[in-house]
């Protein structure tokens, strides 16, 4: 008998297996494709020597998280590569707003009656960062905070909706780049703790980037299943569950799943059936015959791109998306070029280019079109250089994830009381009606990205239970 299964290798799974396995505890991850990594894997989708990443590209979150921070994954062929700025944001008339490491430049990109209202809203928490990001991404009640005076002033400042936060800027590009880091996450712009979601991400730029991984996204998951190895922990791939029986015998199950799947597998009836997924994402991978042609120079340089006119047109793409269910007709995007940062990535001279826009839940149609006119806006000419193109709509990304539920990426709406008591209202998230079964995916909190600290966080809650046991 194992003392715990894990179900789902995605990176919440596998840091679960890991702390689990760090502990002394006999662990066995089952995945039912037939490689680890759920969010966070690169293949080559369009052309050969293109590497592509199917979902996560960049991540500010993953190089901060105290989880991944705590491990070697060093030793197991993880490196992180930062372009010059961590992120840049076009604007139609050929300029920029940026988010550099550097507090001065980011603020000097918005303007001179933006910057101070910029600095006095970031430097109070930058000199806490880590202490602020580990308490913040532990919560509720999963750790005690180490900085409580300086997460109740980030409450403060963020748990009103991100246009009250925009409400000290005077111009435009301040508040259209905090509207495109809100729009990560796929909350309409008026939703409760946006503008946390806004802050965190700029933070995270100053305190250590918008890095993306050597090799691509599945570098991470790599490396965490090769730690989980080393610690004795058995991977088990190809392996679909669909009932309990499935799996061998043990003292703890944790899934990170939907949770709608996991009320399947384990027999909760209608447990979770008030639990809401939002909007899904309409994704494209490129491969390019050059780097982007991009009009302003600073994009050129930065790693994840956001593509939004102004705050008005990414607000109006976010609730065509989430409330009026229809796809926008000029999509907000995300765009990552890891190729300019990581030559592996692509053949000499060649590129990778990452980029997907908002629709409704589920939707069926083909946003390739609009995208690539949003981006002929910002850079003429992109159309040729595509090379090939993959898409990749709100049914294809549920077949190949299944916890993207209805093309949902972060499995579970960033909206209401489920922005911070997710998946149910519970002060231990992270249990279920059954004592022996857990849940870690991203549908727990903190929520969505690659950081690993859902898995933490319940495996903290495992071992107790466990302990408890012996």
């Amino acid at each position: 008998m194992f003392d715990a299964v894990v179900v789902g290798a995605g990176p919440n799974g596998l840091t679960a297996a890991v702390e689990l396995a760090r502990r002394g505890f006999s662990v066995a991850l089952f995945e039912a494709k037939d490689t680890v990594g759920g969010g966070a894997r690169t293949e080559e989708l369009t052309l050969p020597g293109f590497l592509h990443d199917p979902c996560s590209a960049a991540h500010p979150l993953g190089i901060s998280s105290p989880a991944f921070r705590a491990l070697p994954l060093e030793r197991y062929g993880l490196e992180w590569l930062h372009s010059q700025l961590p992120m840049a944001h076009p604007f139609p008339d050929g300029s920029a707003a940026v988010l550099a490491r550097s507090v001065a430049e980011t603020a000097a990109s918005f303007g001179p009656r933006d910057a101070g209202a910029y600095r006095r809203l970031v430097e109070p928490f930058l000199p806490h960062w880590d202490t602020l990001v580990r308490d913040f991404m532990s919560l509720p009640l999963t750790a005690l905070p180490r900085d409580p005076v300086t997460l109740a002033r980030f409450g403060l400042t963020g748990l009103p909706p991100s246009t009250w936060l925009t409400r000290r800027f005077r111009d435009e590009p301040a508040k259209t780049v905090f509207a495109g880091l809100v729009a990560h996450v796929m909350a309409p712009l008026t939703g409760f703790a946006t503008g946390a979601i806004g802050l965190i991400f700029a933070l995270a730029a100053h305190a250590r980037g918008w890095p993306v991984a050597r090799g691509g996204s599945q570098a991470i998951s790599d490396a965490l299943a090769g730690y989980l190895k080393d610690l004795g922990g058995e991977i088990h791939t190809d392996y679909e569950v669909k009932r309990l029986d499935d799996l061998p015998p043990a003292r703890a199950y944790v899934f990170d799943t939907s949770p709608t799947a996991l009320a399947r597998i384990a027999g909760f009836g209608g447990y979770y059936d008030n639990y809401r997924y939002g909007a899904g994402v309409f994704k494209v991978d490129y491969a390019l015959d050059g780097p982007v042609p991009w009009t302003a120079h600073e994009p050129r340089s930065a790693t994840t791109v956001q593509i939004g006119a102004d705050s008005a047109e990414i607000g109006a793409a976010l609730r065509a998306a989430s409330r009026e269910n229809r796809a926008p007709d000029r999509p907000f995007m995300i765009t990552v070029q890891p190729s300019i940062v990581d030559p592996t990535r692509a053949p000499e001279g060649k590129q990778v280019f990452w980029a997907y826009g908002h629709v409704p839940s589920g939707w069926t149609g083909d946003l390739t079109d609009p995208i690539e006119r949003q981006l002929e806006r910002f850079a003429p000419g992109f159309r040729d250089r595509v090379l090939a193109r993959a898409t990749f709509g709100p049914p294809q990304l549920a077949v190949r994830n299944a916890n993207y539920v209805g093309g949902d990426i972060g499995t579970g709406a960033f909206a209401g009381l489920q922005v911070m008591l997710r998946p149910k209202l519970s002060l231990s998230p992270y249990t279920t009606p059954h004592p022996a079964i857990f849940i870690c995916s991203s549908a727990t909190p903190p929520g969505p990205g690659v950081h690993g600290m859902s898995g933490h966080n319940a495996a903290k809650a495992v071992w107790r239970r466990l302990r408890g046991q012996r």
